[in-house]
C-alpha cells in the first residue's frame, strides 16, 4: 500500500502536474495547527527534492506565521479521479515576500497575480504515498475566479492595505512580517 521514498519520482511529478488542489499543513511548537487547501496554479517541482509554491492573500496568513517559528511543512494532494493515491511531501519550508531576492527569482514561474503575497520554498527530506481507497471521486468542474477578481479590484495599494488590517498576526498572534521586520 504505502511507500516511503526519498524524493518525488517521475510518475509522482505527473501525478502532482495534473492535481487541481493540495492542502499545506504548519505548526508552530505552540498554537494552533493550520491544514490550507491551495488551488490555481500556484505549485511548481523544482526537482525532486525542492518545490516552490505561491501563496495569494487570503483571510489568514498563519503559514507564514508558523514557518517564522518552525519551519517544518506537508504538503498532501489526494486523487479525487483515476487510480486512488494519497501523497505527502515532507520537508523544511522558507517563505520569500517581495522584497526579497529570492521572490524575485521565483514568482516569473507562476501567472502573474495581484495578490501574490509569498513564495514558500520546500526541500523536501520524505515523500510518502498510501492508498487513497477512502477518498471520493469528484470531478472538477472548473477553477474559481473569485479571489484573483478580488485582488485584481483591489490593486497593489489595497492589498497592501489589507495585509495591514488582516494578515500581520496570526490565530494565535504570532508575527507573519508580511510588512517587513
Amino acid at each position: 500500500m504505502g511507500k516511503k521514498l526519498d524524493s518525488i519520482t517521475a510518475e509522482l511529478k505527473e501525478f502532482i502536474e495534473r492535481q487541481k488542489i493540495f492542502f499545506v499543513g504548519t505548526a508552530a511548537s505552540e498554537g494552533r495547527v493550520n491544514l490550507s487547501p491551495k488551488g490555481t496554479d500556484s505549485f511548481r517541482i523544482l526537482h525532486e527534492n525542492k518545490i516552490v509554491w505561491l501563496n495569494l492573500t487570503g483571510s489568514g496568513n498563519e503559514t507564514a506565521a508558523h514557518l517564522l517559528k518552525n519551519n517544518r511543512m506537508t504538503i498532501m494532494f489526494c486523487a479525487f479521479e483515476g487510480k486512488p493515491l494519497i501523497l505527502r511531501l515532507y520537508g523544511q519550508a522558507k517563505i520569500y515576500h517581495n522584497r526579497d531576492m529570492e521572490f524575485h527569482g521565483f514568482i516569473n514561474l507562476f501567472p502573474e497575480n495581484t495578490g501574490a503575497r509569498q513564495i514558500i520554498e520546500m526541500d523536501i527530506d520524505l515523500v510518502q504515498t498510501s492508498c487513497g481507497f477512502a477518498v471520493p471521486f469528484m470531478d472538477f468542474k472548473e477553477d474559481r475566479n473569485t479571489l484573483n477578481s478580488w485582488s485584481t479590484k483591489q490593486g497593489k495599494e489595497g492589498i497592501e492595505a489589507y495585509w495591514k488590517n488582516k494578515n500581520t498576526l496570526s490565530l494565535d498572534g504570532f508575527e507573519t512580517k508580511i510588512l517587513g521586520d
